[in-house]
C-alpha cells in the first residue's frame, strides 16, 4: 500500500512538472497504460509485462516483477542483464510474492529497493512544493535518508529533472501565470514567490527564454531574416533572430512564416544570412555532418527534452519515440514524444528523422516520408 501510495505521488509530480512544460495538446492523445499490481501473476496481463521487460522500460519499476526459472531470481523490468528466454520467464506483483514462490532477489538491478526509492522521491517532492525557501541538496537527502549524490541520481531519472531544477520550475510556471495577471512585471515577480527581482532574473528568466517584459507582449520586437534556398530534397526557408536559426522548413515561404511570427519583423535575409543558410543547406545534403548551428528555438520544456535528445543522437543511429520520451523524463508520454517531433522548427538541424516507432517502423515525418528516408539513406540508416 505504501508503494502505491509513493506511484501515485510521483505521478502527481510528473501531472504537475510537466504542467508548467507543454501546453495540454501536447499531450493530449497519450494513453497511460497500467499494469495492474494483483498477487495471482495469472491476472498481469504478460504480453505487456514482457514488452516492458524486452524494452528495459523504467516507467514499470515497482509495478511488478519479472522471475526467472532457470536462475531463480526476480529482476525489476528495467534490468540490463542479458534478457532470458520468454518461455522461462514468469511475472510476480512484487519482491514479497516472488520470495513466496522460491525466488531470490536479483543484486545487479536490486528490485526491492525500487519502493523505497518511489517513497523517498515522494516525499521530496512535498518537501519542495511546501518549502518557502529553496532546499538545498543536502538538507532534501538527509530529510529522506539518502547520500546527497546518490539522491541526485535518483530524483532525476524519477521526475527527468534535478531537485533544484524541479523547484525553479514550480517559480518560472508561477511567474509565467502571474505574467498573465499582471500589468507590472516587478509584481508579477513577487507574487511568483521570488524575494527580488534580482533572484528571477538569475535562473527564471533564462527558462523563459526572453525578458519578463518581452514575454507578457507576446514575443514582439524580435527580427527575423528569412530566405529560401534551393536543396535536391526541395526548396527549403531558412530563418533567423540575431540568436540563431529559428525555422528551418522545406515547401514554406515568407507567408508561412509570418503566420508562425506574427507579432515579429520579418526582413529579407540579404548577406547577414548567407553564410548561415550555406551551412544548413550543406547539413540537408550531407546531414551525418553536424554544423553545430545556432538555435534560437522555442517549445514546451518536453518538446526542448526531445530535440535535445535528437542533437545528442549520432549520425547513423535511430531513437524509439519511446527513448525519447524516456530521456525527456516521461517515460510514458511516447505520442506526445511523436507530437515534439512533428512540432520540431527546425528540420534537419534538430534530426527528427532519426526518430522511429518502437517496432522498427519509420514512423512519420512532417515533410513527407520520402525525404525522411533520403536523410536516413544519407547517413546510412535504410528500412
Amino acid at each position: 500500500m505504501a508503494d502505491d501510495t509513493a506511484a501515485s505521488r510521483i505521478e502527481a509530480a510528473h501531472a504537475r512538472r510537466h504542467c508548467f512544460e507543454r501546453n495540454a495538446r501536447d499531450v493530449a492523445a497519450r494513453r497511460t497504460i497500467y499494469i495492474v499490481v494483483m498477487t495471482n501473476p495469472a491476472t498481469i496481463d504478460a504480453d505487456s509485462a514482457w514488452a516492458a521487460f524486452a524494452a528495459r522500460d523504467r516507467a514499470y519499476d515497482g509495478r511488478f516483477v519479472v522471475a526467472v526459472r532457470t536462475t531463480g531470481i526476480y529482476c525489476k523490468p528495467s534490468c540490463p542483464a542479458r534478457h532470458p528466454r520468454r518461455e522461462n520467464v514468469l511475472f510476480y506483483a512484487d519482491g514479497a510474492v516472488a520470495r513466496a514462490a522460491g525466488y531470490r532477489a536479483c543484486l545487479r538491478c536490486k528490485p526491492d529497493e525500487i519502493g523505497r526509492d518511489r517513497i523517498a522521491v515522494a516525499r521530496a517532492v512535498a518537501l519542495i512544493e511546501a518549502a518557502e525557501e529553496a532546499m538545498s541538496l543536502d538538507a532534501l537527502a538527509a530529510a529522506v535518508g539518502y547520500a546527497p549524490h546518490h539522491f541526485h541520481r535518483l530524483f532525476k531519472r524519477a521526475t527527468g529533472v534535478t531537485p533544484a531544477a524541479y523547484a525553479r520550475g514550480l517559480k518560472a510556471r508561477a511567474v509565467a501565470e502571474a505574467l498573465k495577471q499582471e500589468a507590472n512585471v516587478t509584481d508579477a515577480i513577487y507574487e511568483a514567490g521570488y524575494s527580488a527581482p534580482s533572484r528571477f532574473y538569475e535562473g527564471g528568466a533564462r527558462r523563459l527564454g526572453m525578458s519578463p517584459s518581452v514575454w507578457a507582449r507576446g514575443g514582439a520586437g524580435v527580427t527575423i531574416r528569412w530566405a529560401v534556398a534551393d536543396t535536391s530534397l526541395g526548396p527549403l526557408l531558412v530563418a533567423a533572430t540575431d540568436k540563431g536559426l529559428c525555422r528551418v522548413s522545406f515547401d514554406e515561404d515568407e507567408a508561412a512564416l509570418r503566420a508562425r511570427f506574427p507579432k515579429a519583423e520579418i526582413v529579407p535575409g540579404g548577406s547577414a544570412l548567407t553564410e548561415l543558410a550555406a551551412r544548413v543547406v550543406a547539413q540537408v545534403e550531407s546531414p551525418e555532418r553536424d554544423q553545430n548551428l545556432p538555435l534560437d528555438v522555442r517549445g514546451t520544456a518536453f518538446q526542448e527534452a526531445v530535440w535535445q535528445a535528437l542533437r545528442q543522437t549520432p549520425p547513423g543511429e535511430t531513437r524509439t519515440y519511446a527513448d525519447l520520451a524516456a530521456a525527456a523524463g516521461n517515460p510514458r508520454a511516447v505520442r506526445a514524444a511523436g507530437t515534439a517531433c512533428g512540432a520540431n522548427p527546425v528540420a534537419v538541424i534538430v534530426p527528427c528523422h532519426r526518430a522511429q516507432r518502437s517496432d522498427g517502423g519509420i514512423g512519420g515525418y512532417a515533410y513527407g516520408l520520402d525525404r525522411k528516408r533520403v536523410l536516413r539513406h544519407r547517413e546510412g540508416v535504410d528500412e
